[in-house]
């Protein structure tokens, strides 16, 4: 008997994290994230308003697409805490130290992995200061491209232009 191929760990865990997504109220982009240490899933997080909150889903609208706002711009008009920042706040630092986070976005009009994401800046920031040595995103269903988090500390994308 022919034996079946199984799926690599990395797209195993990225396809949970795409599962995660699935529970995202973000109308424009919906994300998972799951963190990983020692081959065993420490925490979850999905973006959506905070607890309590009206659901951009449950209103009918986002702020910032009516603005007709940029990705990547104007966080602070958004209603949602992100994925990353939710599976951060989950899990203990302890428990994050040198694990990995995985990170899926899907487009909610095509219910496909959008590629070419990663963390916006203030996401680093948190992934940086949990401890999280890798975070590895998804592009397609096959593909993914793992950065370094370190690298994120050495490249501080926070300056911008401006040459301090």
């Amino acid at each position: 008997m022919e034996q079946a191929e199984r799926v690599s760990k990395i797209n195993y865990y990225l396809d949970i994290a795409q599962t995660v997504a699935q529970r995202s109220t973000c109308l424009r982009r919906k994300f998972g994230a799951i963190i990983v240490k020692n081959d065993s899933i420490v925490s979850t997080g999905y973006n959506g308003a905070p607890r309590g909150r009206a659901n951009c889903c449950d209103m009918g609208y986002c702020l910032r697409d009516k603005l007709n706002i940029p990705r990547g711009e104007r966080y602070e008009l958004c209603r949602s805490v992100h994925a990353e920042a939710n599976a951060i706040i989950a899990a203990s630092r302890e428990t994050m130290i040198g694990s990995d986070l995985y990170l899926v976005c899907i487009d909610p009009k095509t219910e496909e992995p959008l590629p070419g994401t990663c963390s916006c800046q203030m996401c680093k920031r948190l992934v940086i200061n949990a401890g999280i040595s890798r975070a590895i995103v998804r592009e397609n269903s096959d593909t993914y491209t793992v950065y370094d988090v370190n690298d994120w500390i050495k490249n501080d994308d926070s300056l911008g232009t401006i040459g301090y």
